[in-house]
């Protein structure tokens, strides 16, 4: 299975709280919401649609993954709803059990070692796992290499500040340039690969 990571990003490498305002505020974010204008649903709905037939499982942090939960069960009916209701769903957290786990077909992966899991997850045979948002975990899969696919839909507003995916270790991480599409809105969909070394 290959680990997929997508991020709605702005120009300057941000991607907290793409999706509304009150997604996450933490250290004072006060511009929640900010790619919902430039969203382009031919373009970009069709991408998205695209990676969620090739996936068989989503992967999320915690807070991401709470922020799915309470949103998508409510829009059951709609068949993108439905085909995130019914996916198998893997959250990483030392926080939430079992039982908190509400959202339809989610498991909770070891709050011990949640890296092994994903390693184990990566080897088995099977669709894409995709990841959405969870800016610690994105970055700790790319420190640990089990990244296999980066999807960065990078859109033209500057933000000043907040949330970045990228390790900031001082690595190189080469990476290869595999498609790159513009939308109407003039968000460029850039696929990268790891690097062949």
């Amino acid at each position: 299975m290959r680990i997929v990571v997508n991020e709605f990003m702005s120009l300057d490498g941000v991607v907290q709280a793409p999706g509304g305002a009150e997604e996450d505020t933490e250290g004072g974010f006060a511009h929640g919401g900010w790619s919902m204008p430039y969203f382009d649903p031919e373009v970009m709905g069709s991408i998205i649609g695209q990676e969620m037939d090739a996936a068989d499982a989503l992967l999320f942090g915690r807070r991401t993954w709470q922020g799915m939960a309470a949103a998508w069960p409510e829009r059951a009916g709609d068949p993108y709803a439905d085909q995130m209701n019914a996916i198998k769903k893997y959250v990483v957290s030392g926080t939430l059990t079992q039982a908190d786990l509400t959202w339809n077909n989610t498991a909770l992966l070891s709050p011990d070692d949640p890296v092994a899991d994903i390693a184990a997850l990566r080897r088995q045979n099977g669709g894409d796992v995709l990841i959405w948002g969870s800016v610690s975990l994105v970055k700790t899969l790319l420190v640990e290499e089990l990244v296999d696919e980066l999807n960065l839909m990078i859109e033209p507003i500057l933000l000043g500040g907040g949330k970045r995916v990228f390790p900031e270790d001082g690595a190189a991480r080469p990476l290869q340039l595999i498609r790159c599409t513009t939308a109407s809105t003039g968000v460029q969909i850039c696929t990268y690969h790891p690097s062949p070394t």
